[in-house]
């Protein structure tokens, strides 16, 4: 068996805590999920403090780093880009799990940082879109906040109400397509 890497552990750390919440994420655990003893763990890191930060940094990387680098393209308009974050972050295959279990422990010191620094980082990338689609800016921050409550909203649907959520095809694109357009529409 090859060694496992510091990515290996915190990658394990973040299925956990998606799984099961931040108490989930347990050295004992995870050395038998990986396979290994728990001296590998401490060949990577001093405590399980460590080893959650890790785990967060990968999250933040996964769930928004690397979205907006996928929907963020020279040249195509804002409002397609926006469109394409709602269809990638409405799919079933977004695995928003670890965005829940994160928000179930928030009191916790180090989940309270990193869903303050991921809030604001996908407000700000949402709040610049809609600059760019001819927002001003305190207008722009409120759509923004509305884009994000109304993900926020889908997440908790699709856990506790998965049934009103439309499935992928043509009703889920006919969802995207009313969200987008409410978004984008000016008050009477």
């Amino acid at each position: 068996m090859s060694r496992l890497s510091r990515e290996d552990w915190a990658s394990a750390a973040l299925e956990a805590l998606s799984e099961g919440g931040l108490a989930a994420v347990a050295v004992e655990k995870l050395a038998v999920r990986l396979g290994t003893t728990k001296g590998s763990f401490y060949w990577h890191f001093a405590n399980r403090e460590e080893l959650v930060e890790a785990a967060l940094r990968l999250w933040r990387e996964a769930s928004t780093t690397s979205v907006i680098a996928r929907v963020e393209s020279p040249g195509v308009p804002a409002a397609q880009r926006l469109r394409q974050l709602l269809t990638q972050v409405f799919d079933p295959a977004a695995r928003t799990e670890a965005d829940l279990a994160l928000l179930a422990d928030a009191g916790h010191p180090l989940v309270a940082a990193a869903l303050a620094e991921v809030t604001e980082q996908r407000l700000g990338y949402l709040t610049a879109l809609f600059r760019e689609l001819g927002f001003r800016p305190a207008r722009a921050r409120r759509r923004a906040l509305i884009a994000y409550s109304t993900y926020l909203g889908q997440l908790q649907l699709l856990r506790s109400a998965p049934g009103l959520v439309p499935k992928p095809g043509a009703a889920r694109t006919a969802y995207a397509d009313d969200i987008l357009t409410t978004l984008l529409s000016e008050p009477a």
